[in-house]
């Protein structure tokens, strides 16, 4: 029987953390704030934006909500994006993906300050992790990294194995497992002889975005388990990219599908906000 990773109770304990620094910050005159950018009413996005701002009453962010139709121009919302960068009071900016099909999305991601890219999305936040340096990290990789850790997960010189290469989930996946110094094998839909890869693996990160793929045949007894997937399945409930039933009784450690991965994007979004905040006010210290 797995131990469950429990992210709703990881990402209270990180939100509470949180909000107990954004209480501090406010004693010393900074106000953390957030602007988050909607464009049109993709039902999904709605519900995501509904969670963020939720998320930043509780902890004391202030969120600044923009919600512009469906029928903006990319011009339009690059020009928003302009004044977002510029105002000193924003600490952090998140355009909620998908667009619509007539905004190019590197557009907009390049246009946010590498210093407000609290989504880590920008080219030079993906360089900058790359190469070791500080910037922010991709949401959901980070989460997993917590975690990982705060389950008591030792990642050093494990094999660890991450299905998926996705700019958003798979490569910086790959990157923080090496930073913490994992061993890294990564797969993709070209790979051959998959399940061999994956039984391998100590720590085995799925997200090809395929429910119920990953049987137990594809999982080494006693391995870490990270489901990224989410899906409705035939029953309209939600699964993972992992067959639960399956490999539960195989792994050492599990994430479920909801309340695994799920909650920690959004507290590592808060994370990484915080993070952008308190760069600014040691700048200010030193300067």
């Amino acid at each position: 029987m797995a131990k469950l990773i429990d992210g709703k109770q990881i990402s209270a304990q990180i939100k509470d953390e949180l909000k107990e620094e954004v209480a501090q910050m406010k004693e010393r005159g900074t106000q953390v704030c957030l602007a988050v950018i909607l464009v049109g009413q993709d039902p999904a996005s709605c519900v995501y934006v509904r969670n963020k701002k939720k998320a930043c009453e509780y902890i004391g962010i202030r969120s600044i909500s923009c919600e512009l139709p469906e029928e903006t121009t990319q011009e339009e919302l690059l020009e928003k994006i302009r004044e977002f960068n510029e105002d000193d009071s924003v600490d952090g900016i998140l355009v909620q993906l998908p667009l619509p099909d007539h905004i190019q999305e590197d557009a907009v991601i390049e246009a946010i300050s590498p210093q407000k890219d609290v989504d880590g999305f920008h080219p030079w936040s993906v360089g900058a992790l790359c190469i070791g340096k500080p910037g922010f990290v991709s949401c959901t990789p980070a989460g997993i990294i917590q975690l990982l850790k705060r389950s008591g997960v030792d990642i050093e010189g494990k094999e660890c194995v991450v299905v998926g290469r996705s700019n958003i989930v798979g490569k910086p996946m790959s990157l923080l497992l090496l930073r913490e110094n994992g061993t890294v094998t990564i797969c993709h839909s070209r790979t051959k002889n998959l399940k061999e890869i994956c039984r391998r693996a100590d720590i085995l990160v799925c997200a090809i975005g395929k429910p119920k793929f990953f049987t137990k045949d594809y999982v080494k007894e006693g391995a870490v388990v990270i489901d990224v997937g989410i899906h409705r399945n035939a029953e309209n409930k939600l699964c993972g990219d992992v067959d639960f039933a399956q490999v539960e009784p195989v792994a050492s450690m599990i994430t479920p599908v909801p309340g695994g991965v799920g909650p920690m994007t959004i507290a590592m979004l808060m994370s990484n906000c915080v993070e952008s905040a308190r760069r600014k006010e040691e700048k200010r210290s030193n300067s």
